[in-house]
């Protein structure tokens, strides 16, 4: 056992401060130089890693570009982190040579363009995080090889989305495009996402939502809508969704309530696929008499109210006709001066 633990230890030292691998003796490195974790030491964009790097953490150093001539070489690695840097682009096959990557995680950069061949030679990734980076647009391009890609973070980046950008994602669960500056969810924005689980929109400014956006998505657990700007919504847009047991978050949204509204909202707590989550928390913008009063403690009171505007426009009307008819016999006896059951006796009595 002795001797076993002293290779253990040895091994580690021997790669990472050889000449052949260097580590330049600046980053730390385990397991027989799988795990190199160079965070925080400002490393060189031209460092040399150990060939048997399955880990490597680069994540807050002063890199301004990925450092792909050091990656090349690395065909074992399946974790990359290149987070708090300073990269502002990622160049067409940058990762052509990671074919085992399993997760990338280059957020919190300054990224606002990926080549359109930015996903090729990545068929293993599972996770992708670009949060907190310079991207406005989504295009299809930039995810087309993305085969395997189970989760994909784009957090705190965009403004739109690309007709189905989403489309080659197809073994995709996790969604995460919380606060961005999205302000429509369209018909094909997710779009052959059959296997989706997870999708998270808190915190835009989505306001009108396409009815048929959510219909592809058959396996969705989780739709957050927090926090947007959606002051109404379809019945049949929610009712889309045939996951059982989908919870929809709906709160902090500046919901106009009327009648229409109670009416969709008392829909939906009655299919039982569908957890409205959060409903004791959705409260009303407008009118302006209802501000800030929870939807559900004057649903009741919506569709009575439109009720009795009803009817008291009806009454209104009806009074209005009667008066318009009594005015106008009024307005007849002045003329003819006989009231009109006269008229009446006259022709009772030439009949006879």
């Amino acid at each position: 056992m002795y001797f076993h633990y002293f290779i253990w230890l040895w091994i580690p030292l021997s790669v990472c401060d050889s000449e052949t691998n260097p580590c330049q003796k600046i980053c730390f490195c385990k397991e027989g130089a799988m795990f190199v974790n160079c965070s925080g030491v400002s490393v060189s964009s031209n460092l040399i890693f150990p060939p048997e790097t399955e880990h490597l953490d680069l994540s807050n150093n002063n890199l301004h570009s990925v450092p792909s001539k050091g990656l090349r070489s690395l065909w074992k690695l399946q974790v990359l982190l290149l987070r708090s840097n300073y990269i502002s682009r990622v160049e067409e096959r940058t990762f052509i040579s990671q074919e085992r990557l399993h997760k990338l995680d280059i957020g919190r950069n300054e990224i606002s363009f990926l080549g359109n061949s930015f996903s090729f030679g990545l068929i293993s990734l599972h996770e992708l995080v670009l949060a907190y980076n310079r991207l406005q647009e989504l295009r299809y391009k930039n995810f087309q090889h993305f085969e395997s890609l189970q989760k994909l973070n784009l957090q705190n980046n965009i403004s739109s989305i690309e007709m189905g950008a989403f489309r080659s994602l197809t073994c995709l669960r996790q969604l995460y495009l919380q606060n961005n500056n999205l302000h429509n969810l369209n018909n094909g924005d997710f779009s052959m996402l059959q296997h989706l689980e997870v999708l998270n929109l808190e915190g835009n400014k989505i306001k009108t939502i396409a009815p048929l956006v959510f219909t592809s998505l058959s396996s969705l657990t989780i739709l957050n809508l927090v926090h947007n700007e959606i002051e109404h919504i379809r019945f049949k847009t929610l009712l889309s969704l045939h996951t059982p047991g989908t919870q929809i978050l709906l709160s902090d949204n500046p919901w106009f309530c009327d009648c229409d509204l109670q009416r969709v909202f008392a829909k939906l707590c009655s299919v039982r696929r569908l957890i409205l989550d959060d409903y004791h928390n959705v409260t009303c913008m407008e009118p302006h008499i209802l501000r800030s009063l929870p939807l559900s403690s004057v649903d009741t009171q919506l569709c009575i109210a439109e009720t009795v505007t009803v009817l008291v426009i009806t009454f209104t009307v009806s009074v209005t006709v009667v008066a318009a008819i009594v005015m106008a016999e009024r307005n007849r006896k002045k003329r003819t001066g006989k009231h009109w059951s006269e008229d009446s006796e006259v022709s009772y009595d030439v009949h006879n």
